[in-house]
């Protein structure tokens, strides 16, 4: 007792600040549109954007429901409330189904999603009778027992006690709760829309953009999404009624380094500039140099501007990539208002028109301004040097270190590393050209090797379809695939550290449009086709050196009921790390991931340390050594 009031004392002079645990996920789901709402005694639950949430009527409390809090599934296209059940059932899209009660309590029903069944097993209605819900289905009809959580029987039309006309217990939360339900706030964005995310001073930036998989998903609102200290900014909305053109499928985005209230946007209707979420400009065919999209010979109108690229450099000048055009590829919009043209004839086909999606801007550490061609015709990446205004052509057909080519490599995204390597992520996997050769003709495909006992490798997660790629604080690479989740890779990159996928994880969707870092917390953000979620990882940015007042541990101190990890912030990079006890004793030690170091309250053995206080203890690569915080743990 007395060794738990003294370190409950001591731990008071440096309590942490409060932050998400490493390892947990969060979601960020819209719940804007309204679809269905059903009354269930002195609670409402609302369908809204696919997404659920319950209001309570007597505290007037919201409690938001997704993967991460209990629901098994994502996309829910119809809720009913079952009275005598005292239970909801939400149908998924995929017809996956989960019954609800009131205390938050959620049993999934796989059944009917998992059985393979001929003919369409969409949902198109719910109907109650009893403890009973009767699920209107393409094939026919599924009778689910509300109380006994199970599904009682299935009738196709051709089975003779199929039920022609269901009785139907009223439920009409929607028209007498209405008006109360849009006055409601659950939080979250307005559209579940992430094509691009950026993050930068504290705030994660977004478009919604158009998504390409199979077909087309044109039409997206071309809204901008903010999300700025637990709260969502909604950049202004309506432009159509204000340029008179139409304001769909924004899918870039960047911030001015030089007025960060200064945002840039590009899209299928050309180019809006914001400053303090209002409309500042706006720039098309009509009134600047950008040209309009020409497909096949044709103009396609005022409303295809087409801007899928842009990037600002450190001076605030605006580069701009213009696809379809003729003779306006690549234009620069100057810090003072002023357009200068930097065609290139070989950003452009025979024809002389432009290249179709030139787009994943980024300007690396050389001042070259990267992007790609992400279509069927002339797909391909280039680099542009700004200094001697010279454009550099990846060639059409890859070849690997090894002489494997690849002819329709389809390049999707390109970013650079924390040590200046430049990574392209293709329909063929990831490859990596060397920061000491970037205008080489082969490029570099990661071996893995088996570590079975032969000299065998295979490459680095070789025809998988990288559609993002991040760099995280500790040089670590996250791929973002096309149907197969998320890949968290080593910095040596011989090492698969994660593989999140729909089935094993929180994540939202096996296809990732985007994916963005806040390197100051360890949160990696995912943009997938069903909305946004994120991962608290265990990486940050480094700091330069490491004192008392820049590193700090969190939780501390560290109660008696934490089973989770502790976390150091604030290193440098791989710094060693020892943590050890008031008597001096090494419990454990290791080395930092970027600026972060995670330790599980373990001893060497694996045994949980007991109450004290434990000194973190630090060595930099120049051998510099120091005690830079303290943990205090109680039990």
């Amino acid at each position: 007792m007395v060794l738990a009031i003294l370190v409950t004392i001591h731990c008071s002079l440096f309590i942490s600040p409060v932050r998400a645990q490493i390892g947990s996920w969060r979601n960020y789901l819209a719940y804007y549109d309204i679809q269905q709402i059903q009354e269930a005694g002195n609670d409402i639950f609302v369908l809204a954007s696919n997404g659920l949430y319950q209001y309570n009527k007597q505290d007037q409390s919201i409690h938001t429901y997704d993967k991460t809090n209990g629901l098994s599934d994502i996309y829910i296209t119809h809720i009913r409330w079952c009275q005598q059940a005292k239970r909801l059932i939400a149908v998924y899209q995929n017809s996956n189904i989960d019954l609800i009660d009131t205390k938050g309590n959620v049993i999934n029903i796989s059944s009917l999603y998992t059985k393979s069944i001929i003919g369409d097993k969409t949902v198109n209605k719910i109907l109650i009778d009893g403890i009973y819900a009767y699920l209107m289905c393409g094939f026919g009809i599924v009778k689910v027992d509300m109380k006994q959580a199970l599904i009682a029987y299935t009738y196709t039309p051709t089975n003779p006690e199929y039920p022609v006309a269901i009785p139907d217990e009223e439920n009409d939360g929607y028209e007498k709760y209405i008006e109360l339900v849009k006055t409601l706030q659950p939080g979250g964005p307005k559209y579940n829309y992430f094509s691009e995310l950026k993050f930068t001073n504290g705030k994660l930036y977004s478009v919604g953009g158009y998504f390409l998989s199979g077909g087309a998903d044109l039409n997206r609102p071309g809204i901008v999404q903010v999300w700025d200290d637990n709260k969502w900014d909604i950049y202004q909305e309506r432009l159509d009624t204000i340029t008179g053109y139409s304001y769909l499928d924004n899918n870039c985005i960047d911030i001015d380094p030089t007025d960060i209230t200064h945002v840039a946007v590009g899209g299928r209707c050309g180019l809006y500039e914001f400053k303090n979420g209002k409309l500042l400009k706006y720039y098309n065919q009509q009134n600047s140099p950008l040209g309009g999209a020409i497909d096949r010979g044709h103009m396609l109108g005022n409303d295809y501007t087409l801007v899928n690229g842009l990037k600002y450099d450190s001076n605030g000048n605006l580069w701009v990539l213009n696809s379809q055009t003729i003779n306006n590829n690549l234009l620069e919009l100057k810090k003072n208002g002023e357009w200068v043209k930097h065609y290139q004839k070989d950003l452009s086909d025979n024809n002389g028109v432009g290249l179709r999606a030139m787009q994943s801007a980024f300007i690396d550490s050389r001042n070259n301004l990267w992007f790609i061609n992400n279509n069927w015709e002339n797909n391909r990446y280039f680099f542009f040097n700004q200094n001697n205004n010279t454009l550099f052509c990846g060639p059409i057909q890859l070849m690997n270190q090894d002489g494997t080519t690849y002819a329709d490599y389809a390049p999707q995204c390109v970013v650079e590393d924390l040590e200046g390597n430049i990574w392209l992520g293709t329909a063929v996997g990831p490859f990596m050209i060397d920061k000491n050769n970037l205008t080489s003709s082969t490029i570099n495909q990661i071996k893995v090797p088996r570590n079975d006992g032969t000299d065998y490798a295979d490459y680095l997660l070789s025809q998988i379809i990288i559609r993002s790629i991040a760099i995280d604080g500790g040089g670590r690479k996250w791929f973002g695939t096309q149907g197969n989740g998320v890949y968290l890779i080593s910095a040596d990159n011989m090492t698969q550290i994660y593989h999140f996928t729909s089935e094993n994880s929180p994540l939202l969707d096996n296809t990732i449009e985007s994916i963005a870092i806040n390197n100051n917390t360890g949160e990696v953000f995912f943009g997938t086709n069903y909305g946004l979620c994120s991962f608290i990882s265990d990486a940050t940015t480094t700091s330069t050196e490491m004192t008392k007042d820049n590193v700090w541990a969190y939780p501390n101190p560290v109660n008696p009921d934490y089973t989770g990890l502790i976390t150091i912030v604030g290193l440098t990079m791989n710094a060693d790390i020892k943590i050890v006890s008031s008597n001096g004793k090494l419990v454990a030690e290791g080395r930092s991931n970027g600026g972060t170091f995670t330790w599980n309250g373990c001893d060497r053995n694996g045994n949980r340390v007991g109450s004290g206080i434990y000194m973190v203890m630090t060595a930099t690569n120049d051998g510099n050594k120091g005690t830079v915080c303290k943990i205090a743990i109680i039990k």
